[in-house]
């Protein structure tokens, strides 16, 4: 019974699926055919129609499950532990220090190189 039902709903989602693709195949083909119209109206009716097919899509499973992920993040990111603003500034400045020391190292290195390959080469 729970199989008949699942197929049932994707032969569902496949018709919402063609909906959403002729909404957006709409909203292309009436902004090229209204061309000679004010902008704002173009804007407007692409926005609408392209509201109207994530509607549309947000009903299907994947759309469900689209929903069901961000809901999932927004919980995830509400649980982060986030660093005061005194921890932000010293590790910034850690990161900072140490990048200044790898590039002075890097330079250091590259100019006692270059002493050397011109002592060879002559």
């Amino acid at each position: 019974m729970k199989h008949s039902a699942e197929v049932q709903e994707s032969r569902h989602d496949g018709l919402k699926w063609a909906v959403v693709v002729t909404l957006l195949v709409l909203a292309v083909v009436g902004n090229t055919y209204f061309a000679d119209q004010a902008l704002l109206y173009r804007v407007l009716g692409v926005v609408a129609l392209s509201a109207g097919a994530a509607l549309v899509a947000l009903t299907t499973g994947k759309g469900r499950e689209l929903v069901e992920l961000a809901r999932n993040a927004k919980k995830e990111i509400q649980r982060v532990v986030w660093p005061t603003r005194p921890e932000t500034v010293q590790t910034t400045a850690i990161v900072l220090v140490a990048v200044l020391v790898v590039g002075l190292m890097l330079w250091l290195i590259d100019t006692l190189l270059g002493w050397a390959m011109s002592g060879v080469i002559g």
